[in-house]
């Protein structure tokens, strides 16, 4: 009996601990990076917030569907969805769950990385990149998607398997750019060469980091937020951002997006956690901190190693919002592929 009664007030105080919060924001930015911010906008604003963040190996997947199934329930918790990346945001829009708010501190961000109907903006940008172990392989003789399936380096390369995070997205952002024959042909080679040994498919950008920073992999696809990781710790790693001749299609960026859900339990709370979030200020601390995101606006102070799209790389030229509702399409066809 006192078991059971002590079992329901820990229920009891667990519920109303999680009424005391004054806003609830899930993030798909990795926690080391995205939690010093939170904590310091708690500060700034003595408000609380419950933060949920994702996991390595669910990534951004997880948490759309968190959101998804709460609202289909009517219990929406979520007030605030911080995502890595664009396109399972572009899904949440236009499956009507999104609000529309422009935040004035995101006035100067460029329209490519801004939902017309406001229901999302973009900042801090991630670039899908190659990173080289240069003990194992010159960067300067690595271009871009087609290097994978050289001889060379069979069985020294890797790929995230393109089933959630920023993988998938530049699985189906490459559908965009290359049309559907070339980019299918383009991911069952790589499913293909996969189960052959030739080219290693492991869980997430993190693991290729792991293993090309260590030596077990010559070069891998990733992203700049890991490749820096690396490169702070030490390890015999440059980096190649692809695709970069006069007819190559360009290096893909991948912005971070914030939104408000349309169903907030705390809607004020919100908009000011977005403002807050949107500032100029948060570019540049993301640009300076060891995730070395790309700031999406010019002007932005950023360290010698953030290399800015137009001054130092050519970027893919990305339609986000046709890519984003291509996203559930896409990602099915890539899971009957790379799930056997």
């Amino acid at each position: 009996m006192r078991t059971t009664l002590g079992l329901l007030l820990l229920s009891i105080f667990a519920v109303a601990c999680a009424r005391e919060s004054d806003l609830v924001v899930y993030v798909a930015l990795d926690q080391v990076f995205s939690e010093e911010l939170i904590a310091e906008f708690e500060r700034e604003s003595g408000l609380s917030v419950d933060a949920r963040f994702d996991i390595e190996q669910s990534k951004t997947v997880g948490l759309v569907q968190a959101i998804v199934e709460e609202n289909r329930a009517g219990s929406t918790r979520c007030d605030v969805f911080w995502n890595n990346e664009f396109a399972h945001t572009v899904r949440l829009a236009d499956e009507g769950l999104l609000a529309t708010y422009r935040p004035p501190s995101a006035d100067d961000v460029p329209d490519a990385f801004r939902d017309p109907d406001g229901r999302w903006t973009g900042f801090a940008a991630r670039a899908r990149v190659l990173i080289v172990n240069t003990e194992l392989a010159d960067p300067n003789t690595l271009h871009g998607l087609d290097d994978l399936f050289d001889p060379r380096w069979k069985g020294k390369v890797g790929i995230a398997r393109p089933l959630t995070g920023t993988t998938m997205t530049h699985a189906v952002a490459l559908y965009a750019e290359l049309g559907e024959e070339r980019a299918r042909a383009f991911w069952e080679r790589v499913q293909s060469a996969g189960q052959a040994g030739d080219i290693a498919i492991v869980t997430s950008n993190g693991e290729v980091m792991r293993k090309v920073s260590s030596g077990v992999l010559a070069w891998g696809w990733t992203d700049t937020d890991d490749f820096n990781v690396a490169r702070e710790n030490g390890y015999p790693v440059a980096v190649v951002y692809p695709d970069q001749a006069p007819d190559g299609m360009g290096t893909f960026l991948i912005p971070n997006t914030l939104c408000i859900l349309a169903d907030a339990p705390h809607p004020d709370a919100a908009r000011r956690f977005v403002d807050w979030v949107l500032r100029r200020e948060t570019e540049q601390r993301l640009a300076a901190s060891r995730s070395a995101q790309i700031p999406v606006r010019a002007g932005i102070p950023h360290p010698e190693h953030v290399r800015m799209p137009g001054a130092d790389f050519r970027a893919m030229r990305a339609d986000y919002g046709a890519i984003g509702r291509r996203i559930e399409e896409r990602g099915e066809e890539l899971r009957r592929l790379f799930v056997r």
